[in-house]
């Protein structure tokens, strides 16, 4: 017969626990757990099994826990975690790919009936169609100004209705012709709120970060640091590109503009006393690239003509 321990054993054990998670994993997931059972809570748990664990708890608990870890061991990092230990909320303990183990959870959702006094997650729209109910039921449709009409002894929905908005709660007339209609409009499981990664807090919408993207924001950054140098002429790595050839821009001006010279100066000075000579450097030197071409051009036409003469013969010899 097992031991059944005291309240303040449960806890010392639960210490324990955590304390040996946060000593054996660096990556962990904080879950939002609402509407959640534990039937679907063991589900989720059966998924992951293998690389990731699930540990649920009294905020104050694991706040205690982890403050406690933090001093004992004197890493700080763990205290990242203090504030986001807020609501109804898990742990999920992880060494493999937390986006992977985040795809993983969002999968166990279980759909939900619109329980009254509920805030709805999302709008709940009522689709057209045969309900299947009797006519009697009319009044209850015209309560909720849900357009409707007789059809083949039922009550058949004309237009598609928005009964519930997101951020409503759930009124008992809505709930009742949402039972009626066995519509069950929500779905509720695990929802990862943050990410906690050797010391570092990040939102879950950098899981969905492509490689396109971190190229995309490298760049803008790389352009916006470039700008904010070029405007108040501090050197960056970024900006250095453009500076050199500002700068050799102001040195070929003050070179046009004065006797100073030096050899790329002296092509641009010759540009300028007579533009017509580079105008005929160009056309030469399109002229000479196209004359290979067309020589190519002239050998594949006579190709066919010179396989014809090999043969020694014609159709008619």
């Amino acid at each position: 017969m097992a031991v059944k321990l005291t309240k303040a054993q449960k806890k010392i054990a639960y210490d324990a626990k955590l304390c040996r998670l946060l000593d054996n994993y660096t990556q962990i997931l904080v879950v939002a757990a609402d509407n959640v059972g534990s039937n679907q809570l063991q589900n989720i748990r059966q998924g992951l099994r293998g690389d990731s664990i699930v540990l649920m708890g009294k905020n104050t608990m694991m706040k205690r826990s982890v403050k406690l870890h933090a001093e004992s061991t004197g890493n700080n990092a763990f205290l990242n975690l203090v504030p986001l230990l807020v609501g109804n909320v898990g742990l999920i303990f992880t060494k493999g790919d937390v986006k992977e183990v985040s795809e993983v959870v969002a999968k166990y959702k279980v759909g939900a009936p619109a329980r009254v006094g509920l805030i709805a997650p999302i709008d709940v729209v009522v689709p057209p169609g045969n309900t299947g109910l009797d006519p009697s039921q009319t009044s209850f449709f015209q309560v909720l100004n849900i357009p409707t009409k007789i059809n083949k002894g039922t009550v058949e929905i004309i237009t598609p209705v928005e009964l519930i908005r997101k951020g409503e709660k759930v009124g008992s007339s809505e709930a009742a012709l949402l039972s009626k209609l066995a519509i069950r409009p929500f779905s509720y499981g695990l929802v990862v709120v943050s990410v906690y990664d050797n010391g570092s807090v990040f939102s879950p919408a950098v899981l969905n970060l492509t490689d396109d993207d971190l190229v995309n924001m490298f760049a803008n950054g790389v352009s916006m640091v470039s700008s904010l140098s070029l405007a108040i002429s501090y050197p960056t790595i970024a900006a250095a590109l453009h500076m050199f050839a500002n700068s050799y821009k102001n040195v070929l001006a003050v070179a046009v503009v004065t006797e100073y010279s030096f050899p790329e100066a002296d092509e641009v000075k010759e540009f300028l006393k007579d533009p017509s000579k580079f105008a005929v450097a160009v056309v030469a030197a399109t002229a000479t690239d196209s004359a290979p071409a067309a020589a190519k051009e002239e050998e594949k036409k006579e190709e066919p003509e010179e396989s014809d003469d090999d043969m020694g013969f014609s159709l008619f010899d």
